[in-house]
């Protein structure tokens, strides 16, 4: 369709163009299947007419052969094992006119012939819709081929390689698929010399940086979905979160990087929780703090309830240590999983996923998470962390003919499992502003319904695998995956449920910006390996990346730990010093204070004594006579009242006068 800007006669003759384009491939398409037609007879005829095993429906093998070319007589032989397809009720069961080609004359099957099989839901019309709607003049990855009744060769469905940023979803129960179709979009995107990043959960994707092992299997596939097939290994680098060097470069990123918001998903924090521990970042930022690993924030904590720090707490928006406390125990439990060596430094450079070999292929970049089932939310919290980090590094750079980055995210229902309004919000938003920084998102889950509608909103590709409902949940899941597709050909909720293996369900973004039609797709096999890499070689590829020595050692920085382990250090010590300062001069004081009073009391001793020596003195001194000649004898040496007194006494010693008394 035109845009309202065109000249009218420019627009006339553009649909003119497509229309005849159309034409040329429905009639190239028809003339493949008469001529498989043909052979069909040809094989059957010579097979004996009268045998049950030659006997079957011109149709189904002509659309067997047609798949693999007019230069496929080999699928003559499996053309008496017709493929019945699922029939849409409006269109399979009545064939139309414009349906109907002309078969070459074949021999009447025998009475006990099979039935003939039912042709595809698509009518010729349909068809070629669908492959002027999937028709690319630039760079495409190729999915595979329409089915419909069998597969349709002549009718490619790809994705273009410029609308590969504009997100998409890749869905299915386990089992159907997602992962080879994931490898396989990898690897043509690798080969277009876009850089890959994903997610191996399982350790399945390592088998991308090794050449596929050919099988009369694979053989037999690729020839009939048409597919050039030939082996091929892709430039990969290994990646695994922590220190186990032996699985992938370490990935490790700094408490800060981190930030609260995605902190606080890790951890199950609730919103007062989550907020609380903004400010603590905030307060860390403020003081020059780094926080590069989980105990630098466990230090901050830690001192902020300390007493040394409640009047800095008391200043940081009013948190308080029963929520401090709540937060510290988290990040105990949280690093006693041994989660704290994802957190440290060196911390991961993500520009370092955008580089290509030296051929000019993407590297594909894995991250090896075989263990995801005990830490799930880090591991869904890590990616989009990484996500985040591209978002906030690349330069803006709009829509370009190939996107710098394609991101993967398997087992997207972890990511939006219990998330918190701010965190799918914080989802939405960088999923809807990272295509013009050139990344591409695909969502890679096992219902539609694991998504957020606002991030579905966002997804302009999308490959749907087969849907199982045994439950009445999945019955409605189902119900509501097949109300977000545009009409179709197909009865959807049973075709999602009747799709094979390595069989799709395929609507992307065209060229022009709209959606494609809905396309029942066998998809192409990958070129490279489809099982894991063998654990030695997996080793022995990340010892030989040039990342290694850049990231394979940690580092210890000084930060918040060493930081607030000195300030507590000296002010424990200043502490010290001021007690022992004061109890010193509790001493000196003391001492003062007995020494005074034992002053005094010697003073008043002194004096008290000083006045009894006088006493003494002056109760002892003879009183001075008044006349100036002495006494003559005894009175003249010891004084009149003296010898009186000696006197009365020796007479009374001697008559005894005293003892009466």
């Amino acid at each position: 369709m035109a845009v309202p800007s065109e000249d009218p006669e420019v627009a006339r003759l553009r649909a003119a163009a497509e229309a005849a384009e159309a034409e040329v491939r429905l009639a190239r398409a028809r003339a493949d299947l008469a001529a498989a037609e043909a052979a069909a007879a040809r094989a059957r005829a010579a097979a004996g007419a009268g045998s049950p095993d030659a006997a079957g429906a011109p149709d189904a093998a002509g659309a067997r052969l047609a798949a693999g070319g007019a230069d496929a007589p080999a699928e003559a032989a499996a053309a008496s094992q017709p493929e019945v397809a699922p029939a849409d009720d409006a269109s399979a069961s009545t064939p139309t006119a414009e349906s109907t080609v002309p078969a070459p004359p074949v021999v009447p099957p025998a009475p006990t012939a099979s039935a003939p099989s039912a042709p595809g839901p698509l009518t010729d019309a349909q068809v070629a819709t669908v492959a002027a709607g999937y028709a690319a003049d630039g760079a495409a990855l190729d999915l595979g081929v329409l089915m419909n009744g069998g597969p349709v060769a002549s009718v490619p469905v790809r994705i273009p390689l410029a609308m590969t940023n504009r997100h998409g979803l890749v869905a299915g129960a386990t089992g159907t698929g997602k992962t080879r179709t994931l490898q396989l979009l990898a690897e043509q995107l690798s080969a277009q010399g876009v850089p890959v990043f994903a997610a191996d959960i399982k350790g399945d994707l390592s088998g991308i940086a090794a050449p596929g092992v050919p099988s009369d299997k694979l053989a037999a596939r690729t020839a009939a979905l048409g597919q050039d097939w030939s082996p091929r290994a892709y430039p990969t680098e290994f990646f695994a979160l922590g220190d186990d060097t032996a699985s992938g470069i370490p990935v490790r990123a700094t408490v800060s990087g981190f930030g609260p918001l995605l902190l606080s998903r890790v951890l199950g924090l609730n919103a007062t929780q989550e907020s609380s521990l903004a400010l603590v970042f905030h307060y860390a930022d403020e003081k020059g703090l780094a926080l590069v690993d989980l105990p630098d924030l466990r230090a901050v904590l830690t001192f902020l309830t300390s007493d040394e720090g409640k009047d800095e707490l008391k200043g940081i928006g009013g948190l308080s240590s029963a929520t401090a406390g709540v937060i510290l125990r988290e990040l105990i439990t949280f690093a006693s999983a041994g989660a704290d060596t994802f957190f440290g430094e060196p911390e991961l450079d993500v520009s370092v996923f955008l580089r290509t070999a030296a051929d000019g292929s993407g590297i594909v970049s894995l991250l090896e998470v075989p263990n995801v089932a005990s830490r799930p939310e880090l591991y869904s919290t890590f990616l989009m962390y990484l996500l985040a980090e591209l978002y906030e590094t690349l330069p803006e750079v709009g829509d370009l003919d190939k996107p710098k980055l394609v991101f993967f995210f398997d087992e997207a229902h972890l990511l939006f499992r219990d998330a918190s309004k701010a965190f799918l919000a914080a989802i939405t938003q960088t999923v809807r502003l990272i295509r013009s920084k050139g990344v591409g998102v695909f969502f890679v889950t096992q219902t539609p319904k694991d998504v957020p509608g606002d991030v579905l909103a966002q997804l302009g590709s999308r490959v749907q695998h087969a849907l199982r409902a045994f439950t009445p949940d999945d019955a409605k899941a189902l119900r509501a995956s097949v109300r977000t597709y545009p009409d179709s050909g197909y009865d959807l909720e049973r075709v999602l449920q009747e799709l094979g293996t390595g069989e799709a369900i395929v609507t992307v973004m065209s060229e022009r910006g709209a959606p494609t039609p809905v396309a029942w797709t066998r998809l192409f096999a990958p070129r490279a390996s489809m099982s894991p890499i063998p654990a030695d070689a997996m080793a022995a590829a990340v010892a030989a990346s040039p990342l290694f020595a850049t990231y394979g050692t940690p580092i210890d920085p000084e930060s918040a730990r060493e930081i607030l382990g000195a300030r507590m250090q000296a002010a424990t010590e200043a502490r010290e010093a001021a007690e022992r300062a004061e109890k010193a001069a509790a001493d000196a004081a003391e001492y003062a204070k007995q020494k005074a009073a034992i002053d005094k009391a010697n003073a008043a001793a002194q004096k008290k004594a000083q006045q009894e020596y006088e006493r003494i003195l002056r109760s002892t001194s003879a009183p001075r006579s008044r006349a100036s000649a002495p006494a003559p004898g005894l009175d003249g040496l010891l004084g009149r009242g003296a010898t009186k007194s000696i006197v009365n006494g020796v007479i009374r010693g001697l008559f005894g006068t005293g003892r009466r008394r």
